[in-house]
């Protein structure tokens, strides 16, 4: 808009207007002026109040994805029974007359041969030793290849690297439970059982301080990848050996690093999905690397059962009841069983996300794993304490 300032109206005569229109324009000219200064305003204050609504939305989206996997709907409601698994007194009864009974030797062995796929689960090393000369065909976590130099490193840091003494098969008879982190152990109650057993294998950051009364308060090997290691030293305390799965050749440094308390680079860490400790507070002897085979060979039982026959990587927890069975002599197992069916389940026993959130992983095939582990429990070869399989 142009505002003449200098141009007269007026009659130089009388000073009457000489154009009414004109004059009454020109003084609504600031008038109209300000008029559309306030729309302006306006319209800024608008798209402030737009940006923070649309925050809050966002916001409300994800607060309205995220809580349901972690909390119950129903407040009035725990987690654990939404989905009724086996009663606290079952699992008891389940567990009580394996331990009061003598212990069978070959029994796992010996019922696993019954399976078809008994043939690829027989007789595999257990940890990777120094003097163990292998050409690796594949690569992590199915094998080592093109990890070589990786491996050799940290052997060369471990000083026992290999089956310690206490877990070779001298002719006793041995009785192993793997502890899974299903939600099914929750209230169990089965703690003061699993503590009896010979060797008791758990997997990754799964706790035991604060758990004892259902999860037990002793481990002999947990399995871990430095992603998963626990954070806290005091489950560390009661802990006889750690045993590295390598999914990649930076975690052969990890472990190397770990042992030569030398840390690694900056750059280094960027290439892990979450944040790694700098420290295990246990002996360089008891630190193992699990033997790639036992990873390679469950996923190829695993293809068999699954519906198109496509490679997956195990999940820890099916790769040790594979460990168990060439440790052991008995095996057992506690807390394993992802229900789908059931999606406002407990998904683990030491935190309140449920059953649903396991729909976002991709990496592993539950269902193929679960028709598994049931021939094993169907054929004798183990025995599922908690029921959920």
């Amino acid at each position: 808009m142009v505002i003449l300032t200098n141009l007269s109206v007026e009659d130089p005569e009388d000073e009457s207007p000489l154009l009414p229109e004109a004059a009454e324009s020109t003084t609504s000219t600031p008038v109209f002026y300000r008029q559309q200064v306030i729309p302006c305003r306006e319209k800024f204050l608008t798209r402030k109040y737009n940006l923070i609504f649309s925050l809050i939305l966002l916001i409300g989206c994800y607060v309205a994805i995220l809580i349901p996997a972690y909390f119950p709907l129903n407040e009035g409601k725990s987690l654990s029974d939404d989905y009724q698994y086996s009663s606290d007194q079952a699992m008891l009864n389940r567990s009580a007359p394996l331990l009061s009974s003598p212990c069978q030797p070959h029994w796992c062995l010996d019922h696993l041969k019954t399976l078809s796929c008994s043939a690829g689960l027989l007789d595999l090393p257990v940890f990777v030793q120094q003097d163990q000369a292998v050409q690796w065909n594949l690569s992590p976590p199915l094998g080592l290849q093109g990890s070589e130099e990786h491996l050799a490193l940290a052997l060369a840091s471990l000083p026992q690297p290999g089956l310690p003494p206490s877990l070779r098969r001298d002719g006793s008879c041995r009785r192993c439970v793997v502890v899974g982190s299903g939600g099914v152990l929750h209230g169990s109650h089965l703690g003061s059982h699993i503590d009896q057993y010979d060797v008791i294998i758990r997997m990754n950051n799964a706790p035991v301080c604060g758990f004892e009364r259902d999860a037990g308060s002793r481990t002999t090997i947990r399995l871990i990848y430095p992603e998963g290691a626990p954070r806290s030293e005091n489950e560390y305390k009661n802990t006889n050996m750690v045993a590295l799965v390598v999914f990649k050749s930076l975690d052969l440094d990890w472990l190397t690093s770990v042992i030569t308390k030398q840390p690694l680079s900056f750059w280094s860490k960027l290439w892990f999905w979450r944040d790694v400790v700098d420290d295990i507070p246990m002996k360089p002897e008891n630190l193992k690397i699990l033997h790639p085979e036992i990873m390679h060979n469950t996923e190829e039982v695993l293809k068999r059962y699954a519906l198109n026959h496509e490679t997956s990587v195990p999940t820890l927890g099916a790769s040790a009841v594979v460990m168990a069975m060439q440790l052991c002599d008995q095996v057992s197992l506690a807390g394993f069983g992802y229900d789908m069916q059931h999606p406002e389940a407990r998904l683990h026993y030491y935190e309140a996300i449920r059953m649903d959130f396991m729909k976002a992983q991709v990496v592993h095939d539950i269902s193929a794993e679960k028709l598994f582990l049931r021939d094993l429990v169907s054929a004798g070869a183990v025995t599922d304490l908690t029921g959920a399989l």
